[in-house]
């Protein structure tokens, strides 16, 4: 590669978000913080940098701020790839493969076996395990454990649970094009039994993917808990494609039942809007959360890309990165329950840094107005604005000649709105010059709104991360405009403010 080549290819790697040095990335699998580390694991293509070869990568970071890529953790052989899956720190050595002096992490994963297997065409749950802190790893040699001869039977997200029904682990995972998610138990991770299914339920447009069960106190009340189902499913998103889906209810140890299901079996295409989503972007899947995190806390990272056009995005060498990581809390809200997503402390860049911009209020009439000494790539703005007259009004990020990313608030419709169509390259796939929405709603009269930009993606946490949308975008190096707008008559912005990163 020449250095002319280098430099183009690096234009939009970005700098809050983690992405492989030169290969695919595709799910987080195995997350875990353990012994001060946070380890993210993924799908990875070792050999390219398009989807195949399917193996676990493997990253590390104590701030999830800044990660370390290490060697390929599982890799995938002549029999099989290594599908999404997790990792539990199984402290009391209860499958064995620890020795006196180490506790074993035990990854538990999908085996898609191939032609050369016994178990061709068949996925089943497998395990690995490590004695060194999640950095060498071997198969179980009685690989796979669970096995029930279906070829779209995957994703096992595996924690401990501990209430009136016992302690036991238990393994959550789907029959994918069944749109269900099912449930087991274990004494040893290695031997299973059936517990319950859950669904179809809700969004049902695409395969159902990579769940996760987790217990939240609502409003913060340790003594009022719910679980929270998460499921990711493509394509079916709320606009378009590859989406997470989340459901809120009570987990008895062997029963999720769902206190949010708005519709039972096949999807309802006009209640799609009514459904909670993890996030109403296009490039926000496969989220699951991170386990053992301390003081119980509950972080989850997702994928950021869609199957439509994952492929295609034009970040060679590297393709596709992480979200930023999140920490999630479940809220109520007009007497049912939301998830509430912010950037995770020791992610948020603003955790150490002070704004290099600022504004006070001001009133915006029609057209665009260029916020001078705002200029960046890489930036987190904030702002919070009154509704008047404007049919729409916002912010435009990474702009320049013809370009710029446009976040908007639609009053009359309590709609919010990301419009890539001018966002950069966008003619790499049809699909992707899009103006995706989701349902907003004021807070005492007025919109409060924070903006990850990075070098190629806007994350947007509405109403305190009530609403989120995640969208990749590929602007020129050159467009780094920031500009207020507003189209049809009036807007206040009470307050805006920009901290630069890069």
């Amino acid at each position: 590669m020449t250095a002319a080549t280098a430099t183009t290819a690096e234009t939009f790697r970005p700098a809050l978000h983690y992405a492989a040095r030169n290969t695919w990335l595709n799910d987080p699998n195995g997350l875990i913080f353990h012994d001060g580390v946070y380890h993210l694991y993924y799908q990875n293509n070792p050999l390219d940098n398009v989807w195949g070869n399917m193996s676990w990568g493997h990253a590390t970071s104590t701030d999830l701020l800044t990660w370390t890529e290490h060697p390929v953790a599982i890799a995938c052989n002549e029999f099989e790839d290594i599908f999404s899956g997790s990792i539990v720190y199984d402290r009391e050595n209860t499958s064995g493969f620890g020795t006196g002096a180490a506790a074993p992490l035990v990854a538990v994963y999908t085996s898609a076996y191939k032609t050369a297997s016994a178990h061709h065409g068949i996925q089943a749950q497998s395990l690995a395990f490590s004695l060194d802190g999640g950095h060498t790893w071997t198969k179980y040699t009685g690989n796979p454990v669970l096995n029930r001869e279906s070829a779209e039977f995957r994703d096992p997200k595996v924690f401990r649970y501990d209430g009136d029904a016992g302690s036991y682990w238990v393994m959550v995972a789907v029959e994918a094009k069944d749109f269900e998610v099912v449930l087991y138990k274990s004494l040893d991770l290695k031997d299973w039994e059936l517990l319950s299914t859950f669904g179809p339920a809700n969004a049902t447009g695409g395969v159902w993917e990579c769940p996760d069960l987790f217990p939240l106190p609502v409003d913060g009340d340790p003594e009022n808990l719910k679980w929270v189902l998460t499921v990711n499913l493509n394509p079916g998103g709320p606009n378009g494609g590859s989406a997470g889906q989340y459901f809120v209810g009570d987990f008895d140890g062997t029963t999720f039942t769902s206190a949010t299901t708005v519709t039972d079996g096949p999807q309802d295409p006009d209640r799609l809007g009514e459904y909670q989503w993890l996030d109403w972007g296009r490039d926000y899947y496969a989220a699951v959360s991170f386990s053992d995190v301390p003081d119980d806390r509950r972080l989850m990272i997702a994928w950021m890309n869609n199957w439509e056009y994952a492929n295609e995005i034009p970040t060679s060498p590297w393709r596709s990165p992480m979200s930023l990581v999140r920490e999630v809390s479940l809220k109520s809200v007009d007497g049912s329950w939301r998830l509430v997503q912010q950037a995770a402390g020791e992610r948020a860049p603003h955790a150490v840094q002070t704004p290099s911009f600022s504004l006070a209020a001001i009133e915006l009439s029609d057209g665009r107005h260029v916020l001078d000494g705002a200029a960046g790539s890489v930036q987190r703005i904030e702002l919070t604005v009154t509704p008047g007259t404007a049919e729409e009004c916002g912010l435009i990020v990474r702009g320049g000649e013809a370009e710029g990313t446009r976040i908007g608030l639609r009053p009359t419709e309590g709609r919010i709105v990301v419009d890539r169509r001018e966002s950069g390259q966008t003619d790499f796939h049809g699909s992707f010059a899009s103006i995706d929405t989701a349902p907003i709603r004021t807070t005492d009269g007025s919109y409060e709104i924070t903006v990850y930009v990075d070098r190629c993606s806007v994350e947007v946490f509405a109403q305190e991360g009530q609403v989120t949308l995640t969208e990749l975008i590929f602007p020129a190096a050159t467009s780094t405009e920031v500009s207020l707008y507003a189209t049809g008559g009036t807007a206040t912005i009470d307050s805006l403010s920009v901290t630069q990163y890069a």
